[in-house]
């Protein structure tokens, strides 16, 4: 090992052993419990709300452990993140040496957006992340060698990126964009290697195109469909930089703008290179706030994650840099503690975070004897009651998400039916047509939220 290595081998080490221990004291939240009950099963070509790649990595290690513990669905997504860590480094050390490669990995951790929850958590943009890495990595020399090796990992990269998640596709046209405004890159476009690489990424993206072809665009749809034009919102732009900001953390957020700038005006290739694949993502959301209040604040993460090689170089030159790192390790320390005791201690807020973080074991002892099916009246509620109970549930609700394509109950059959904050009117005026009858069988209170467990007797239709 080499010396400029050491550290940034420290910090990997470092970084992993505290995210496997937030991995074990966290129970899976809301997404994470969706993707693991609502993927249970099987291993689909692709699912309703995100391409595989994710779905697939919980999926296999549940498989594999026999269990779906919190951390054994969440290790594959830990691992990959020690993995991004050390692609992040290799690209600051490709930008400007081994120095702001460690800063890049640096900062990196410290963004909550990507320390935590891609570095942990399961969702797609832990695997989305490790692959855009993987694709400039390779991207790099294969502008400047013309290798076809390097070509054909840009193209399985990108194409493992958007069987990720489908926002990898807006680093790919700030890709095209830097070809065609860069002077003496155009000329890719009369070679082949550019054409292999698309079609490497197509041949890998292939499942996600075959089920949206077998399922009416379902996916597509739905992901389009929220960004919709509702009403103008003309600060719409502030609030989603602002809420990407903190979940960067502002001083980082800055940093990262700061050298966005700079490298879409005046970079070397490199660095501009990585400016264009970021610019799309982090435009594009900002454009379609305008008119949307559906736009989340991590949909740009795929942008900002291209910038931390040039925030690398940037910090590699301030003194007080480490300063900076320790007090934000700080302060996400603290957050996580604070975090992790709201969790597990009694404290009364107004609205009670324990809900969604812990798992609803309780429901357990509350269901009736027999194999009737469960069912929740909505998706976000599902995950959690497919975790907390251990058994398969489907949503009575139009907005089933995947569940849509589990097999729903039979006609005629029986339905228990668990609730937070519904009364037996409420549940009989609500879906009294899709039963015979239903009737409340039990109660249970789970961090002060009252569940209604009901049977509902004869199905005679089922919502969507």
């Amino acid at each position: 090992m080499r010396p400029e290595q050491r550290p940034l081998l420290i910090l990997i080490a470092a970084a992993t052993l505290a995210r496997l221990v937030l991995g074990w004291a966290l129970p899976l939240g809301i997404d994470e419990s969706y993707m693991v009950v609502a993927g249970r099963g099987s291993y689909a070509l692709s699912y309703f709300d995100h391409p595989p790649l994710a779905w697939w990595m919980c999926r296999l290690a549940a498989d594999l452990a026999g269990s779906e513990a919190a951390i054994v669905v969440r290790l594959p997504f830990i691992a990959l993140f020690a993995l991004s860590t050390w692609l992040i480094a290799r690209l600051g050390t490709l930008v400007a040496g081994p120095r702001a490669g460690f800063w890049a990995a640096m900062a990196f951790n410290l963004a909550p957006v990507f320390g935590i929850t891609s570095g942990g958590w399961v969702l797609p943009d832990g695997p989305l992340d490790a692959a855009l890495l993987g694709a400039a990595c390779c991207l790099i020399p294969a502008l400047e060698t013309s290798t076809w090796r390097c070509w054909v990992g840009v193209g399985l990269c990108f194409g493992l990126a958007m069987l990720a998640k489908y926002t990898a596709a807006l680093d790919g046209f700030g890709l095209v964009l830097f070809l065609l405004l860069t002077p003496g890159q155009r000329r890719w476009f009369a070679r082949p290697q550019l054409y292999v690489a698309g079609i490497v990424a197509a041949l890998v993206f292939s499942p996600v195109i075959a089920w949206n072809l077998s399922n009416g665009f379902a996916s597509l749809a739905f992901q389009s469909g929220r960004a919709a034009a509702a009403s103008l919102h003309p600060f719409g732009p502030v609030v989603v930089l602002a809420g990407e900001a903190a979940f960067l953390l502002p001083w980082i957020w800055a940093g990262l703008m700061l050298v966005l700038w700079r490298g879409l005006r005046q970079g070397a290739m490199r660095i501009r290179l990585l400016a264009w694949m970021a610019a799309p993502a982090i435009v594009l959301f900002c454009v379609v706030a305008l008119w949307s209040r559906q736009v989340l604040f991590h949909w740009a993460a795929s942008g900002y994650l291209m910038l931390f090689p040039l925030l690398g170089a940037w910090l590699a030159h301030k003194n007080w840099a480490p300063r900076a790192a320790m007090a934000s390790a700080a302060f996400l320390a603290s957050l996580a503690t604070i975090a992790l005791l709201l969790i597990w201690l009694p404290v009364p807020l107004p609205k009670d975070p324990q809900l969604q973080a812990r798992n609803w074991t309780q429901l357990r002892a509350a269901l009736p004897a027999g194999d009737l099916k469960l069912a929740a009246v909505s998706w976000a509620d599902a995950g959690k009651i497919g975790i907390g109970t251990g058994r398969d549930v489907v949503v009575l609700n139009a907005d089933q998400r995947q569940f849509h394509f589990r097999a729903h109950p039979a006609l005629g059959s029986d339905v228990v039916i668990i609730a937070p904050k519904r009364s037996l009117l409420q549940m009989q005026t609500q879906f009294g047509p899709e039963f015979s009858s239903i009737q409340e069988i039990n109660r249970v209170t789970i961090s002060d939220t009252e569940f209604g467990v009901f049977l509902g007797h004869g199905v005679k239709s089922w919502p969507g």
